[in-house]
């Protein structure tokens, strides 16, 4: 059985546009700069709450990109924001809450905040999880051994396999509803080749290229895959999660779909490298 890594992805503001790669560096926390910025509440709590895709679709339709100094970003009909990469040392800090997480952000400033509150329609700040800030640790529930994360949900990298889509985009099409594309559930890793379907669910411990992962627990899905992310819109408040409900559901009514992964060293990975269990 030969598996290959198919595709990247890192979406560097979280409930944002993503990026896809050819190769790119894990740190600490997972993939560089993913899920390294976040939105948050401007409403003057004490803890600045997340804001998220699940609520405002359109945040799917914030890109990101990066120049050398700089983290861009693009919106229809905004124009485009610029996030300075180095910080000075002087920026506001706030504690940002990300799923009962209160973490300490850097404040990224009044010109990128006026702009995302103007794209959204409503009053946001965007924060930073800088280098020197302590990560969040994922839950210990699962594995004995947690690791660091950023603002991603609870776990630093997501795999999806191609084959477990293809399985539920013919299952969709067999219900009479559309095919989805794999970005609906925001992988960082897409994985194929001699694959079966869901055959990710059985993994403990697998490389991808020269660097060890810990395959920890089954990805619990939201509302946020009925998001098309090329519009920013709901085609159908059901799909793709009412199918997968249909053979993909556990005991506690959780839709299940990827897997969440830790790393468990440093190192690239790349569109290509062999994926050996």
């Amino acid at each position: 059985m030969t598996l290959n890594i198919t595709a990247l992805y890192t979406y560097p503001v979280k409930s944002c546009g993503v990026l896809s790669h050819t190769s790119i560096a894990l740190n600490e926390r997972g993939l560089l700069y993913d899920r390294q910025w976040m939105i948050v509440e401007d409403d003057g709590k004490p803890v600045s709450e997340f804001v998220t895709q699940r609520n405002h679709p359109k945040m799917t339709l914030i890109q990101p990109k990066f120049s050398r100094d700089n983290l861009l970003l693009s919106a229809p009909q905004m124009g485009e924001a610029i996030v300075p990469l180095a910080l000075t040392g002087t920026e506001t800090r706030r504690y940002a809450g990300v799923w009962g997480d209160h973490c300490e952000a850097v404040d990224e400033g009044d010109l990128v905040a006026e702009w995302l509150s103007a794209f959204l329609e409503k009053r946001v700040r965007l924060v930073r999880m800088a280098e020197e800030v302590t990560a969040r640790i994922t839950s210990d529930k699962y594995t004995d051994k947690p690791a660091p994360v950023g603002f991603s949900d609870g776990y630093p990298l997501l795999l999806i396999s191609q084959a477990s889509l293809d399985d539920l985009n013919a299952r969709l099409e067999a219900r009479g509803k559309s095919p989805v594309e794999m970005l609906r559930f925001r992988p960082n890793v897409v994985v194929g080749g001699e694959d079966k379907p869901f055959m990710e669910d059985t993994w403990q411990k697998v490389m991808l290229g020269g660097v060890p992962f810990d395959v920890v627990k089954p990805c619990a899905r939201c509302v946020m895959t009925t998001v098309d992310p090329k519009t920013g819109e709901v085609p159908d408040a059901k799909e793709p999660t009412a199918t997968l409900a249909t053979f993909r559901r556990n005991a506690e009514g959780k839709v299940l779909f990827g897997q969440n992964v830790i790393h468990r060293g440093l190192g690239t990975l790349k569109v290509g490298d062999f994926v050996t269990l």
